[in-house]
């Protein structure tokens, strides 16, 4: 996994908890703790983490890794205005991850292995996201979602009909925007 998403994790846990509760995790969690943006780092690692802050917390680590994904696109988006500022909703900012948004990521971040999502819209208000990964990190994706209604200010839940967690063959992100 990239490093910035390991950045993003540093961030908010910083944010929220202060420095030395992101020392006490790196600490616990056994793991390096210095990552760099473009580095790639083993994704055991991010599980490693979740899993202490969730202990740490009360929580589950799926819990940890969605809300990094909510708190952390205000950091992308802060980041990368070049991804945001074309789009005025949710829903044109999404159906341009694959085309645009993650063909960028793979030329800033060499070797990034991003998810690809199939778009279907069978309701005005819906979109329907079936995610693949080699990853399965339906719970961040559904975090940069939720992120997503918040940077453009619109209501957005999020549901899971399918989920590879739950042993179907892909995940689905219902997002609907209200």
């Amino acid at each position: 996994m990239k490093g910035v998403i390991y950045n993003l994790v540093e961030s908010v846990v910083r944010a929220e908890r202060g420095d030395d509760a992101w020392d006490d995790v790196i600490d616990e969690a056994g793991v390096s703790g210095a990552y760099t943006s473009l580095g790639s780092y083993p994704d055991s690692d991010l599980v490693d983490i979740a899993t202490t802050v969730a202990r740490q917390v009360g929580t589950d680590p799926s819990s940890v890794v969605r809300h990094v994904g909510h708190e952390g696109l205000a950091i992308l988006a802060e980041r990368y205005p070049e991804f945001f500022t074309p789009h005025n909703d949710v829903r044109s900012f999404l159906l341009t991850l694959n085309d645009i948004i993650h063909p960028e990521v793979r030329r800033l971040y060499p070797g990034a292995l991003v998810p690809e999502f199939d778009f279907a819209t069978p309701e005005p208000d819906v979109l329907e996201m079936t995610y693949r990964s080699e990853r399965g990190r339906c719970d961040l994706a559904e975090g940069l979602v939720l992120g997503v209604g918040r940077h453009y200010g619109q209501r957005v839940d999020v549901s899971q009909p399918l989920c590879l967690h739950r042993g179907d063959d892909h995940c689905v992100l219902r997002v609907v925007v209200s």
